[in-house]
């Protein structure tokens, strides 16, 4: 694919507030066409560019960034032997990995997730992507201001002085908080757990499965983690390691069984429909919901219909909102709902929106949620 000459584009001072972001590709054409549309971004400013890891790690000396926007194939020194550095230069930067949509890529993109970036997209396949008019420009700009919100927040005001502490008119009360703390459901309480996760979501499930090493589950797992086609076949092979139990993507018709994860085929909706007195996995090419696909929402409300008031369902970190209206229906029907604690997310969207339904049973750091799902699915 001819994607033209390369624009020229330097880096200039980054204004006040703004999101500093630095893009590092062996290709000058990629680099200039990602800073242009990151240029039609006005809280986002492309401060630097390098063309190797060796030569992002040396600028970030001299111009700390927030953002880093990362190549994984890239001579000299390519991404995934950058990436330690880039961490240690700058406490608390995010780096988002520029993967191809191949086996290989999806390799190094794990490789990275678990050496501490905090996100990836694919590479468009399409002049029209690369170009900002396709679904990149989108994707990009949202995942770059969802990584560096936490760390750009700005602290709360002082108080002026000679003002009251509190304001002349009480505030509405709050919603009561849910739980910090939560104890395993008892026994034959729940027949399911379903588990909805974005950005930020495959090290939080690394976590999980961890946790269930040496566990003979009594119930089946399912996960919709958004993810496109490929990876998610990836994440079902790291997971089955991780925890030591079959693991794979969900296959159209087969019957759900205890002690089996089933992981959303990138792409497509994973839904559970009821058979007599069995479950089995339906995959459907439905539009995307929350702009996703494989979507969360879908999965926990069909979850729902199958499993009635037996189901545990876990929102994890991401963006958006995806899983915080399946997450009511579940919870309504009387299931146990539960999402991450802001400590501890990537990005506190999903989990938010979950918790906003005033309806979690708890909210809870990740430690605490491997913890629980080890003695709820134990045998």
């Amino acid at each position: 694919m001819s994607l033209g000459p390369s624009p020229s584009f330097s880096a200039g001072s980054a204004p006040p507030g703004s999101i500093k972001v630095m893009l590092v590709d062996d290709s000058a054409i990629v680099r200039g066409l990602v800073a242009r549309i990151l240029a039609e971004e006005p809280l986002i400013t492309v401060a630097a560019q390098a063309s190797n890891g060796e030569q992002a790690i040396a600028t970030l000396a001299r111009t700390p960034v927030d953002v880093v926007v990362l190549d994984i194939e890239m001579p000299v020194m390519d991404g995934i032997t950058a990436l330690p550095g880039i961490l240690r230069a700058v406490p608390g930067i995010k780096v988002i990995m520029l993967s191809s949509l191949t086996q290989r890529g999806a390799t190094f993109t794990f490789q990275a997730l678990k050496a501490g970036a905090a996100d990836y997209i694919p590479k468009p396949s399409a002049s029209s992507d690369m170009s900002g008019t396709g679904s990149f420009k989108r994707e990009l700009i949202d995942k770059i201001k969802s990584l560096a919100a936490r760390r750009l927040r700005p602290p709360p005001p002082p108080a002026a002085p000679g003002l009251p502490a509190r304001p002349a008119i009480p505030a509405p009360p709050p919603r009561p908080a849910a739980p910090t703390t939560a104890t395993a459901p008892a026994m034959g309480a729940v027949e399911v757990l379903v588990i909805g996760s974005s950005t930020g979501g495959p090290q939080a499930l690394f976590d999980i499965a961890t946790k269930l090493k040496g566990v003979r589950p009594r119930i089946p797992i399912l996960i919709t983690q958004h993810m496109p086609p490929t990876f998610t076949g990836i994440l079902a092979e790291h997971m089955a390691s991780s925890s030591g139990l079959p693991a794979a993507e969900g296959k159209d018709g087969e019957k759900v069984e205890a002690g089996h994860i089933y992981i959303a085929p990138g792409g497509k909706h994973m839904l559970v429909e009821k058979r007599g007195a069995d479950r089995f996995i339906k995959i459907t090419d439905d539009p995307p919901e929350n702009f996703c696909k494989p979507a969360v929402d879908p999965l926990f409300r069909s979850v729902s219909a199958a499993y009635g008031a037996k189901v545990m369902a876990i929102v994890l970190t991401g963006m958006g909102s995806d899983g915080g209206k399946g997450g009511a229906v579940i919870a309504k029907a009387g299931g146990l709902l539960y999402a991450q604690d802001e400590a501890t997310c990537v990005v506190y969207g999903m989990p938010a929106a979950a918790a906003a339904t005033g309806l979690c049973k708890a909210i809870l750091p990740l430690p605490e949620i491997g913890t629980l799902i080890r003695k709820t699915v134990g045998g």
